[in-house]
């Protein structure tokens, strides 16, 4: 897989990553989560399931690899990998992200009351969660994320914590932010206008845009055109756009997806980040595959050369952002 330029950063990067959101813990929304990383879901096991994953796509050309500090173990995971292929810093590109803690105890389903993961966006956390985001990461990592910013949790309005990621940044780490919600665009316009001492903070973004929520596009082009690097996430809507959504009231998109998958040989769900891939502010497209033969699916999507008519068929798939977000927030734990 080539390399290309991450935004105007020094850093160059293959066109698909892979995501460890799935791949860290026992419990996640993606559709058929629960049968993709197995029956046996010890840490033991998840971590070698894990490393299949892993060992699989470095051997397909992936060289950017993106988790959190609440993907479960999903750091760990990733440390340990590099650390035993003897993985060196100049061959692979690594971002994480700070702002939520996991809170789920590595269950798959948690009390009423309680969450999996717990947000906050301070100056205390960050601190904390850099120090441990190093010590599972060690010398791996290249970019580091505010997790789901949003404009209520005011943390790009925080002095405090926008001059200690300044600081951070002042020591080579590339700093960036992901975003969610039906506000993606306007926190992503905020984003690229915040200096700290006459220099831009922010080196990338992290958003969701998909045939089925393309509202951020503007805004991501934006980012883009301001040098921004730009990764795109939930590609394929948590599962919605694959097979694994059998929800009859989707059919008729399917339908139109498996068409357009049939016309250039490849399944539906490299269709959807084929067509993510296509949009001229992408940088990075992220796999979130939990199986080996989900990824070689994935990748697939390189293959694709667009014609004008496939794109037409899929013209109509957008929602409104309430509309995708609603949805999204009804996804069950699994």
């Amino acid at each position: 897989m080539d390399l290309y330029e991450f935004g105007d950063n020094e850093i160059y990067v293959t066109k698909i990553g892979l995501g460890m959101a799935a791949l860290g813990r026992p419990g996640y929304i993606n559709l058929g989560h629960d049968s993709d990383v197995g029956k046996d879901k010890s840490v033991a096991a998840m971590q070698q399931h894990a490393n299949k994953i892993l060992d699989l796509a470095w051997q397909k050309g992936i060289r950017y690899f993106d988790t959190a500090r609440s993907y479960g173990k999903g750091e760990q995971f990733l440390g340990d990998w590099m650390l035993a292929n003897k993985v060196s810093e100049p061959e692979i590109n690594v971002g994480s992200k700070w702002g939520y803690t996991y809170t789920a105890d590595w269950r798959t389903q948690v009390d009423e009351g309680e969450k999996h993961e717990v947000k906050e966006h301070s100056l205390d956390v960050l601190n904390r969660q850099i120090k441990e985001s190093h010590a599972a990461l060690p010398g791996h990592l290249d970019l580091y994320q505010i997790h789901s910013a949003t404009l209520e949790s005011g943390v790009l309005e925080n002095r405090p914590v926008l001059e200690q990621l300044a600081e951070l940044r002042s020591q080579g780490i590339l700093m960036g932010l992901s975003v969610s919600g039906v506000n993606q665009a306007a926190v992503i316009e905020k984003a690229i206008s915040i200096e700290i001492n006459g220099s831009r903070l922010f080196d990338s973004v992290q958003a969701t845009w998909n045939l089925l929520d393309q509202s951020a596009g503007t805004a991501l082009q934006a980012a883009s055109d301001a040098g921004l690097g730009v990764i795109i996430k939930e590609a394929v809507a948590n599962g919605r756009l694959t097979p694994a959504n059998k929800n009859h009231k989707f059919m008729g998109k399917m339908l139109k997806l498996q068409a357009v998958a049939d016309r250039y040989g490849v399944g539906v769900d490299a269709v959807a980040l084929a067509a993510v891939m296509a949009q001229p502010f992408v940088d990075i497209t992220l796999s979130g595959a939990a199986q080996a033969e989900h990824l070689v699916s994935n990748l697939a999507a390189l293959t694709i050369e667009w014609e004008s008519e496939p794109l037409t068929i899929l013209s109509d798939f957008a929602e409104t952002p309430e509309e995708y977000w609603a949805t999204r927030s009804q996804l069950s734990w699994n």
